[in-house]
């Protein structure tokens, strides 16, 4: 029996340690119209490690001007403290994805329209930070990989769950999810405090996270990120905390 819908979308709010935050009730108050329509998964092509990518076009913070970044990884959050959500308990930790059959489970629950853009973008085999989010101490614990691509959320059909969506029909559903599996603990928990330095400094000096949608999209629950910024905040690892 699945695990309870766990992830952020429906009820997202932003990190308890990121001052510069602005709460959020959830990531669907002011859906796009427009976003709702994209339904189809982003142009894919190949990286230097086989796995397939896809490219976004977005508009850079100072002169709107548009330009391409290549996405190859991804960031999950999920909350690893209980929290009732239409009387379910959402909570998920690493440690609960590692208690699963096969240390797999579906990822649900997205209900943001950009969110279930970058599911659907998620090619097999690619690698994403599992991020404890919404709780005393957010930050990287471990790396998940993708085992099922895209398909559709049943829990959009389940009126018990509390991500059900009277909304959405069977024939043309309009929420997915994904299959993670447990890959590996980080050798020492990355907190967001820290990622967050670097990210200031980079802006300030250019480097690989100046961008990193954690700060700039930080609401968001399923997050890109480039070969750069994944390589990067992996690095990081291997130093001591400050």
């Amino acid at each position: 029996m699945p695990w309870p819908s766990r992830k952020r979308d429906k009820g997202a709010v932003a990190d308890k340690k990121e001052p510069d935050a602005k709460i959020a009730k959830t990531e669907e108050e002011t859906p796009d119209k427009e976003e709702e329509e994209k339904s189809t998964k982003p142009p894919a092509g190949s990286s230097k490690s086989g796995w397939k990518n896809w490219k976004k076009t977005k508009e850079s913070d100072s002169g709107g001007e548009e330009s391409k970044i290549t996405y190859c990884h991804w960031l999950l959050k999920s909350e690893p403290e209980s929290r009732l959500e239409k009387g379910v308990d959402v909570k998920f930790s690493i440690d609960d994805l590692k208690a699963q059959p096969n240390q797999t489970t579906h990822w649900d629950g997205v209900r943001n329209y950009q969110a279930r853009n970058f599911l659907r973008a998620m090619k097999l085999g690619q690698q994403a930070f599992f991020y404890h989010s919404n709780c005393k101490e957010p930050g990287v614990v471990g790396i998940v990989k993708i085992v099922k691509e895209a398909y559709p959320d049943h829990t959009q059909f389940d009126q018990k769950d509390p991500h059900y969506d009277s909304t959405s029909r069977k024939e043309n559903p309009k929420w997915s999810m994904v299959d993670v599996q447990f890959v590996r603990m980080t050798k020492r928990f990355i907190p967001l405090s820290e990622i967050k330095a670097h990210h200031l400094a980079h802006k300030a000096d250019g480097g690989p996270l100046k961008n990193m949608m954690l700060f700039t999209r930080q609401r968001l629950s399923i997050q890109p990120l480039t070969q750069e910024e994944f390589d990067f905040v992996l690095g990081l690892e291997e130093e001591k905390p400050h």
